[in-house]
């Protein structure tokens, strides 16, 4: 999950841009022949996107590592026609299919994995396979979104399709370590873009709210020592009392409809039996729909530790550690980008399941203000682990609820 800023498919738009959106109906879309044509040219690049994804994830690319997958990804994007291939030092790859009208409407995809897929990567001389309905190998499913990113704008470009607007691909670097690739994205296309839409999925979840998320890690002081002179003060004293303390704050049940969150879930100190340790720590997850929630109970946590210090003298540090912005937009669960987002799931043949408590790369800009939908969906299985797979009809959907985003949106 994201660090501090510098997406699901994530579809975001800023506010001020709306208005000018050259929104076609969807069932206009559909009727179009070179639409058509592209969903057609989808289905029969089946086989040739699951080579690719079986080459693309078989490339290790933990996140902070992404250059070599990055230019791969440059590769293909150049060997199709998409114009104007970069790769920056995120690294973020971008490619686009060039408009009329100055706007853009930019994709989105992820091209970091876990630590625990690079580590299974490292640990195997086994390249991904295709078997059957899947592409199995560590490294295939979180990139299932950019080989279907890849495929649509393969499609795109066969189709004959001249869009309104720029066709922005992109896949962005450092997801999974604090949304650095989205952060610069977002920086660089902001002014011009319409929407911004990251791929994480075939839309069978349709995300149009972010949620803010803390993370801190809080570090207990005192004087240390041996077992034998015992009493206090001791930093597990003063932090097992301000664990239970902020584990008994009334935020969660007082604020259900803002989904506040209070966790611990590490402590750590000391290192032998007969030590009273001079330091230690603790991990806080503080997350809420509405931000000024999260605001008010870091206040009452550092009410919580000044407590603590005035009966123990265990002093107290809150570190931040990670920042995840959020952000709601009222009026969004109604606009014309999550209805036709919703048609596209049902024309694909599924009922998406709304919500607004994303959080992925599109807390990026909701936290700055502008408007955001995420769509997902599941990609396969076994994530993280060495028996790891992507699935490919799930894959093909992808690329055709991109191209259908394309066709209504980005014309």
């Amino acid at each position: 999950m994201p660090r501090p800023i510098a997406l699901a498919v994530l579809l975001v738009v800023t506010c001020a841009a709306s208005p000018a959106w050259a929104q076609r109906p969807l069932p206009q879309a559909l009727a179009e022949p070179q639409v058509a044509a592209a969903l057609a040219a989808v289905d029969a690049r089946r086989d040739e996107t699951a080579r690719w994804l079986a080459t693309i994830g078989g490339i290790v690319s933990p996140s902070g590592q992404e250059r070599d997958r990055a230019e791969a990804v440059a590769a293909e994007m150049r060997r199709i026609g998409l114009a104007d291939v970069t790769v920056d030092a995120a690294p973020n790859v971008v490619g686009r299919i060039r408009g009329r009208s100055g706007k853009a409407l930019v994709f989105v995809s992820t091209l970091d994995d876990l630590a625990t897929v690079a580590a299974d990567q490292r640990a195997t001389t086994a390249k991904p396979r295709i078997d059957g309905d899947r592409v199995v190998g560590p490294g295939t499913n979180t990139s299932t979104t950019t080989a279907a990113l890849v495929a649509a704008a393969d499609a795109l470009l066969k189709s004959g399709i001249v869009p309104e607007h720029d066709l922005v691909f992109a896949g962005v670097a450092q997801e999974e370590t604090g949304l650095v690739g989205m952060g610069a994205l977002y920086a660089q296309w902001k002014d011009r873009a319409l929407a911004f839409v990251d791929v994480l999925g075939d839309g069978h979840s349709i995300t149009y709210g972010a949620i803010t998320i803390h993370w801190w890690k809080v570090v207990a002081t005192g004087p240390g020592g041996h077992s034998l002179n015992g009493g206090v003060p001791n930093v597990n004293q003063g932090i097992g009392r301000a664990v239970d303390r902020i584990l008994q704050l009334p935020h969660p049940a007082r604020y259900v409809s803002d989904r506040v969150v209070i966790n611990v879930a590490m402590l750590q100190s000391g290192a032998v039996y007969n030590h009273k340790p001079e330091t230690g720590w603790f991990s806080l997850d503080v997350r809420s729909l509405d931000g000024a929630r999260v605001h008010e109970v870091e206040d009452e946590v550092r009410k919580v530790l000044a407590g603590v210090t005035a009966e123990t003298t265990i002093r107290f540090e809150m570190q931040p550690f990670q920042t995840t912005p959020g952000g709601q937009i009222p009026g969004l669960r109604e606009s014309a980008l999550v209805t036709t987002a919703e048609a596209i799931a049902r024309h694909l043949g599924y009922t998406a399941q709304l919500g607004n408590a994303g959080s992925a790369n599109l807390n990026v800009p909701l936290g700055q203000g502008s408007v955001a939908i995420g769509i997902g969906g599941n990609r396969g299985g076994q994530r993280g682990f060495a028996d790891e797979w992507g699935d490919i009809p799930q894959m093909m959907r992808t690329a055709k609820f991109v191209v259908l985003l394309a066709a209504t949106i980005g014309r």
